[in-house]
């Protein structure tokens, strides 16, 4: 189903505790509020409006700047006026297209969790996740400790789903003066139906110092380890240079295939694709289709890296070797090493290039030809 969706992360967080809002702090190596918007991606969020405070910005722009369709947008000094600024912020969609809008402070957000809210929204004119209480209540009312019934009670969490133009109406018609405990109110009040679907315990909110603590705990576990690998070989062809790894060597020989042959490039892209299921490189760049004659292969890697981050993962680290018996690789490692680093946006100590032989055996022995294998590792949302 396509959505768009909203991620409020321009508050201050003060119950958290002194130092960076809680949106931006670290969890599990990367910011809290991008642990929101990888999910969303992976569910297949067409855009996302990323509300943000505007001294943190920077901060934002660092924190998501090699994820795809965000866009940042001033938030406000209250969470519905950060909603209405990512509500108008949004590419106009179709009236009834479903936008989500989701708390940065609850990381934990799954594909299950999106496609529920967005499921839930058939039924009615609004949706949210939200969970039964199971603990007794007790009210102070003076000296007396009253025990509310539980009965029909619930604890609403994010994400909340709701039509486009129904959202929007509906914090056109809300009064400036009140501010709301969420969308789910907004939207009920301008007369509008909103389901429930079962929540989660592990959406819970991070808002106080204890919290965060709980959540380090639990980020261990968020994120799926995947790994990919690939490999190539061309054939040994007339020429003056070869390309491997994206770097240009001098040779008294190139190696033959539709594009510019890079095997490294080639078995590298595979491996990134193997990691998310996506196929092989031939299924996205036909050897048949001509727009690929003698194309440079540092697009087909670039591809495959914005494939694993449209889908909320994270190249963990990525290792080539080259089997050849010539040219020598060493002279050009660091080199490789930089250019894979500049193409797929990494540190240089997350890629390693390395070279063997295989002792005059077989075609590379015979410098019939040149292999490369590759080996690549994401993390991705469960």
């Amino acid at each position: 189903m396509s959505f768009s969706a909203i991620v409020v992360a321009a508050g201050s967080g003060t119950r958290a505790g002194a130092g960076t809002p809680k949106a931006w702090r670290n969890l599990g190596g990367r910011a809290i509020a991008r642990w929101s918007v990888e999910a969303l991606l992976a569910a297949g969020a067409d855009e996302i409006a990323v509300a943000v405070a505007p001294d943190m910005i920077d901060t934002a722009k660092a924190a998501l700047c090699d994820l795809p369709n965000i866009t940042l947008v001033e938030g406000g000094a209250t969470r519905s006026a950060s909603v209405r600024a990512a509500i108008a912020a949004l590419t106009p969609p179709r009236r009834d297209q479903p936008v989500l809008v989701h708390d940065a402070a609850r990381p934990f957000l799954t594909q299950d969790h999106v496609s529920q809210a967005l499921h839930a929204l058939a039924q009615a004119d609004g949706a949210l996740l939200a969970l039964p209480l199971a603990d007794t209540l007790k009210r102070q009312a003076g000296p007396v400790l009253e025990t509310p019934s539980r009965e029909g009670l619930w604890r609403a969490q994010t994400p909340q789903a709701f039509p486009h133009d129904q959202l929007a109406a509906a914090y056109a018609a809300w009064p400036a003066d009140q501010e709301p405990t969420d969308d789910a109110q907004v939207v009920t009040a301008a007369g509008g139906s909103v389901a429930i679907c079962p929540g989660d315990p592990l959406l819970f909110k991070l808002t106080y110092p204890e919290d965060f603590a709980m959540a380090e705990r639990l980020a261990a576990g968020a994120r799926l380890v995947r790994t990919g690998q690939g490999f190539d070989a061309h054939r040994w062809g007339p020429g003056d240079a070869v390309w491997l790894c994206g770097v240009r060597i001098d040779h008294d020989q190139t190696l033959v295939g539709h594009s510019d042959a890079d095997a490294g490039l080639h078995a590298l892209t595979d491996a990134l694709l193997g990691a998310i299921g996506a196929g092989d490189i031939g299924e996205h760049f036909p050897p048949t289709d001509p727009q690929w004659r003698g194309a440079s292969s540092d697009q087909f890697l670039a591809h495959a890296a914005q494939l694993v981050r449209s889908r909320g993962g994270e190249i963990v680290n990525v290792d080539v070797t080259l089997i050849c018996e010539r040219p020598k690789i060493r002279p050009h490692r660091d080199a490789m090493r930089a250019r894979l680093a500049e193409i797929l946006g990494l540190r240089e100590d997350r890629i390693s290039v390395k070279a063997t032989t295989t002792e005059g055996m077989g075609f590379t022995g015979r410098q019939e030809g040149l292999a490369a294998q590759a080996m690549a590792t994401v993390e991705t949302p469960r």
